[in-house]
């Protein structure tokens, strides 16, 4: 199978897959809006957050694009593994009925993540801009001189992925979706929207646990993991310190 995913999978995605990690999708991510603050560009950015993403892959249209994309020998075999499987919901002595799963792939599975990339494959792209995704972790860029046009094309690439979402019953959390404009200028590119709910605005967004900043000086990555690593260190003292405090000394 891996041969055709090799032909099936985009580019832009960097999840579950030989030779590719957060790393490098940082790096490429890191690589556009640094060669926008070398030219003085705008670059404005759109980090979308998908809610229950392995949890929302419908089947029936999962099954469709297996068969679509897919040889055929596949699909029979990936409907078997797919289908008649049940769940129930149990609280103290009460259970609930039997209901089938209509939705979501089997988390834990090798072929979990394989089948969410497949049903993702066709995440729909844009000539003017760049998309990064790791699993279902998004981000959309837009590069321009002008900030009305950088958030042009930004707009007309969300409103394709807004259609692919709903033709696919994939929901975006747009509350904790985020929209940055990394440049050096004082202007802030013009505000998009999803799904026609305007996505917020901040100077900074976290992106595979990196912390981009407006102007890429890493100084929030790098307080955080400086408090990160000091809690860290406090918790190991504190444990240490009451581990001493348990022992008895000997006489």
């Amino acid at each position: 199978m891996r041969e055709h995913l090799t032909e099936i999978i985009p580019t832009h995605q960097f999840g579950f897959r030989e030779g590719h990690g957060t790393i490098e999708q940082v790096h490429r991510l890191v690589d556009v809006i640094g060669r926008a603050l070398e030219n003085k560009l705008y670059c404005c950015a759109a980090f979308l957050d998908i809610s229950q993403a392995f949890d929302k892959v419908w089947h029936s249209g999962l099954l469709y694009k297996i068969k679509k994309m897919l040889p055929h020998s596949f699909f029979p075999l990936l409907k078997s593994y797919l289908e008649n499987r049940c769940y129930e919901v149990k609280i103290n002595s009460d259970t609930s009925d039997m209901h089938v799963i209509r939705s979501g792939v089997p988390q834990g599975s090798v072929l979990g993540p394989v089948l969410y990339l497949i049903y993702t494959a066709d995440l729909p792209a844009h000539a003017s801009t760049t998309t990064a995704t790791y699993a279902d972790d998004t981000a959309i860029l837009s590069t321009h001189e002008n900030q009305d046009s950088a958030s042009d094309s930004l707009q007309q690439h969300l409103n394709l992925i807004e259609k692919w979402l709903r033709q696919w019953r994939i929901k975006a959390n747009t509350d904790k979706s985020v929209q940055v404009t990394f440049t050096l200028r004082r202007k802030t590119c013009p505000p998009v929207k999803l799904c026609n709910v305007e996505i917020p605005q901040a100077d900074d967004a976290k992106y595979l646990g990196m912390h981009l900043d407006r102007r890429l000086t890493w100084r929030k990555h790098i307080w955080t993991k400086g408090n990160n690593w000091t809690a860290n260190l406090e918790a190991c003292i504190g444990s240490l310190d009451a581990s001493h405090s348990c022992l008895t000394p000997v006489k």
